[in-house]
């Protein structure tokens, strides 16, 4: 007689709330093309300083391809080319490369680069330029880079604004940080005015529109999520800044997981409605992942929640345009 299977239990249902916009933005995308083009022009094994972007998933698919992440330029031999990160170098660095007649690559976002000449701008006027930033962040310690020791003050918090002193308080400019919380970043550019109002600043603060984009997506689906997941790294600032947002916007349980395999399921079995969103850095691949891992476990159905949409494109550096 044959044996009788019993029929498994159904899976518990889940609903997946997937925030659009997530993931790469044009300043990732644009990074890792030019590893990759690099890879094409000039062959195998091409330098990387530093993360390309914050990502190990990025990182170890670009070393399988021929790319060679190193800290400082001294590992890098001359004959070899040598890619900067997207977060951006103090001019030390490019000088040191020219010094040693190197091919480099400069793959510095746009929007970082735009933040630089800001700077440069406020310094070249007289200005003592105030960064609203995180200490010790490459895109900050690039920034800082880019003018003369002292030339910059940091600024974390709000409570740092009151603790300030300044040679000039009437010459003063602000910069900020791309990667950084909207609203903390506005309630320190807020303090900032009332201490200094002649002080000098962007039009809208040099947050980036990716990160910008990506918190207002959590903060449309983070009050309906009983939990929610953030894929990124926990050395990417834009994606710990979307672990805050959501649960500044109501969810407690937001969680920076870097794969599925990362997933704490005991955190998750009561879970009946799922935030998922994607730090700028992190691949669509691994949101499918997730959504796959979810899949064995559940009955998911999915909402993608669109709070904007993004068409923004960067082009390559001219070293790399096709000859």
């Amino acid at each position: 007689m044959a044996d009788i299977i019993a029929p498994s239990a159904p899976l518990p249902p889940l609903h997946v709330l997937l925030a659009a916009p997530r993931g790469f933005c044009a300043g990732v995308d644009r990074a890792i093309q030019i590893v990759e083009t690099a890879l094409k022009k000039f062959g195998a094994p091409v330098y990387v300083r530093h993360e390309i972007v914050h990502n190990r998933f990025v990182v170890e698919s670009l070393e399988a391809k021929g790319a060679v992440f190193v800290k400082e330029l001294d590992e890098v031999p001359d004959d070899r080319p040598v890619v900067f990160s997207a977060h951006g170098v103090p001019k030390a660095i490019p000088a040191e490369a020219q010094r040693r007649n190197m091919i480099y690559v400069d793959a510095t976002c746009p929007l970082v680069s735009k933040v630089h000449r800001e700077a440069e701008h406020h310094h070249e006027a007289g200005r003592t330029v105030l960064l609203i930033g995180h200490a010790g962040h490459p895109e900050v310690v690039g920034t800082i880079g880019q003018l003369p020791p002292g030339a910059v003050k940091l600024v974390e918090t709000v409570e740092d604004v009151a603790g300030l002193t300044v040679d000039d308080p009437d010459n003063l400019a602000f910069a900020t940080q791309t990667t950084l919380s909207v609203d903390d970043t506005g309630a320190i550019v807020d303090a900032l005015r009332d201490r200094f109002p002649s002080i000098s600043g962007p039009k809208r603060e040099d947050i980036c529109y990716a990160t910008t984009n990506r918190q207002g997506a959590v903060k449309a689906i983070a009050p309906r999520a009983d939990a929610l997941l953030v894929l990124g790294a926990p050395n990417s600032s834009n994606s710990v800044r979307l672990v805050e947002v959501a649960r500044a916007h109501g969810c407690t349980r937001a969680m920076l997981v870097q794969r599925a395999a990362q997933i704490d399921w005991d955190r998750l079995s009561k879970v009946r409605t799922l935030g998922i969103t994607a730090g700028a850095s992190a691949p669509e691949v691994l949101v499918d992942e997730v959504l796959a891992a979810l899949r064995e476990r559940f009955t998911v159905t999915v909402e993608e929640v669109v709070t904007a949409t993004e068409n923004v494109i960067f082009k390559l550096p001219r070293i790399l345009a096709a000859e």
